[in-house]
Formats: C-alpha cells, sequence, structure tokens
C-alpha cells in the first residue's frame, strides 16, 4: 500500500458531483416538457400576461378555426353544450371557465359562447391568449 504526501497536489477533478446534477437536471428537464396541458391544438391571439386560471375544476371550451366548439376536448353542439354546463353548475355552483378561440374564428361564434354563460350565470371566467412577444 502507497502512502500519499500531505503536501502533495492533486492532479485530476472528481466530476461525479457534476454528472450526478447532470443527470437530475436532465429528469427535471424530461418531466417538465412532458407535463404539458393536453387539448385541441389553435391558434390563440396575443394579449398582454394575464393570471393563470388553470385548476382541476376548471372547463375549457375551445372554438376551433371551423368553428367547431369543444368541451374540454369533446365535440359539443351549442345545445350540448347548454346542457351539460348545466349539469355542472348544478353539482358545482362555483366552478371557473376559459374559453380558447382560433383567431381565425368568426367573433360571433365567441360571441354565442359568451352569451349562454351569461345566461347560464357563470361568472368566473377567462379568456385564453398568448403572450406579446417584446
Amino acid at each position: 500500500m502507497k502512502v500519499q504526501d500531505e503536501n502533495k497536489l492533486y492532479d485530476d477533478i472528481n466530476i461525479t458531483p457534476m454528472l450526478d446534477l447532470a443527470y437530475v437536471l436532465l429528469v427535471i428537464f424530461i418531466i417538465m416538457t412532458t407535463a404539458s396541458v393536453q387539448g385541441i391544438k389553435v391558434n390563440l391571439p396575443k394579449a398582454s400576461a394575464s393570471p393563470s386560471l388553470a385548476k382541476p375544476s376548471t372547463k375549457a371550451i375551445t372554438i376551433d378555426e371551423n368553428g367547431q366548439i369543444y368541451l374540454d376536448t369533446y365535440p359539443v353542439s351549442m345545445e350540448e353544450l347548454e346542457s351539460r354546463l348545466r349539469q355542472i353548475k348544478a353539482s358545482t355552483p362555483s366552478f371557473p371557465v376559459v374559453i380558447k378561440g382560433d383567431t381565425k374564428v368568426q367573433y360571433g361564434k365567441v360571441a354565442e359562447v359568451l352569451e349562454l354563460l351569461g345566461r347560464l350565470d357563470i361568472t368566473q371566467l377567462g379568456l385564453v391568449t398568448q403572450r406579446l412577444v417584446k
């Protein structure tokens, strides 16, 4: 067995802690990229930053560029949307709703959905937009 001199300098670097950190960061990035929000893909209009209403109980109404309406990810007509929202409101009187409308959709379609929410007395409402790029 060789005894090392106390005054001798080490000429190698221990990279094990750096590799541990790299692996932890890699796992974090993988988890974060796979945890994105699922749903129907639409082109959102741009607006300023606003607080997020994303909660598990939040219902998303999406209007794609063809005018098709989706409740969460299921296609519905206006009558089906009204009946489903009435059922949800009966079980949960106060639930938030977000509306995601494609930039190419007619404004009247979004106005119809807003009018329906007003008739059902749903007051926790948000419009989803993209952040402004400066």
